[in-house]
């Protein structure tokens, strides 16, 4: 059983920084990416940063610059951190895991279960 358990969430003014964590637990074979998604009130979920297996990053041209995504060398968690936070980064952060539990398993989404981050003065 994958287990994804994010923290660190909570109200900061706008200017300010936060880190939101991301505890990874259970048995994966193999990780694709570990990523942070973003849930705006009455829109869709959409990725803000993810980092692939070869350690490239990736970023939402929103947060390039003002949002950094980094793991523990074993990768039981997962990391953002947010700096220069504006009004519409507010959303509830989910963490993301994308891999196999075994070789012959199929590529799964495991997803944590959200923590709110609000910036607003």
């Amino acid at each position: 059983q994958v287990q994804l358990v994010e923290s660190g969430g909570g109200l900061v003014q706008p200017g300010g920084s936060l880190r939101v964590s991301c505890a990874v637990s259970g048995s994966i074979y193999s990780i694709r990416t570990m990523g942070w998604y973003r849930q705006a009130p009455g829109k869709q979920r959409d990725l803000v940063a993810a980092l692939t297996r070869d350690g490239s990053t990736n970023y939402d041209d929103s947060v390039k610059g003002r949002f950094t995504i980094s793991t523990d060398n074993a990768k039981n968690w997962v990391y953002l951190e947010m700096n220069s936070l504006k009004p519409e980064d507010t959303g509830v952060y989910y963490c993301n895991v994308q891999g196999r539990r075994t070789t012959w398993a199929p590529l799964s989404d495991y997803w944590g279960q959200g923590t709110q981050v609000t910036v607003s003065s």
